[in-house]
């Protein structure tokens, strides 16, 4: 299974995750991270970048103890290519795994998983419920009140933006973009699961 394809992966998310919210946070990382691609000039691999932002947190639902880890074993029994096991199970880096992001896509899905937690859940708050009008000095306002959305890890949000040389503000504009693309599909898309 070494070329694995959108569909193979997404019948793979949902025979480890049957939670709505957590279905809905891996479609929001595949759509910002196949964003990313594009604006980073690595359009070619944007499906690649996809599937880890699809499958990063396969093993988080059902194995919460051994997250990043479980997800290695899933992977490898299935065949799956290395460099996407590598590429999902590193976003864990310094949590719960010692794997560090080298690629761009890597350091691109440790920032940026986290951060659309945040935004997801500031838009809610947002009378549009939506990222559409969001803008980043409302985000940095939720970023900075350590109550708003507790369980996100701020401190991973700050290091993917070093990693990335990149500022706050920088990481938080393109991710508000990146979310913004596919926000109308995936609300579609969830109303179908969701309503079960």
């Amino acid at each position: 299974m070494e070329n694995l394809t959108r569909e193979q992966a997404w019948e793979l998310l949902k025979e480890y995750n049957k939670d709505p919210f957590h279905l809905r946070h891996a479609l929001t990382v595949e759509g910002v991270m196949r964003w990313y691609a594009g604006e980073l000039g690595y359009g070619d691999e944007a499906d690649f970048w996809a599937l880890a932002g699809l499958l990063h947190d396969l093993d988080f639902e059902m194995y919460p103890e051994q997250h990043c880890v479980k997800s290695q074993e899933i992977m490898r029994e299935r065949g799956i290519d290395e460099k996407l096991i590598h590429a999902t199970a590193c976003h864990g880096y310094g949590l719960c795994v010692d794997i560090a992001p080298e690629h761009q896509m890597e350091k691109v899905l440790f920032a940026a998983d986290e951060l659309t937690g945040l935004i997801g859940a500031a838009a809610l708050m947002r009378p549009s419920k939506s990222v559409s009008d969001m803008e980043v000095k409302s985000l940095k306002k939720k970023f900075k009140d350590k109550k708003f959305a507790a369980g996100c890890h701020r401190e991973v949000i700050a290091q993917g933006a070093e990693m990335l040389g990149w500022t706050l503000d920088e990481l938080f504009e393109k991710t508000i973009a990146a979310m913004r693309v596919d926000e109308a599909k995936i609300n579609e898309i969830c109303a179908g699961f969701e309503k079960q």
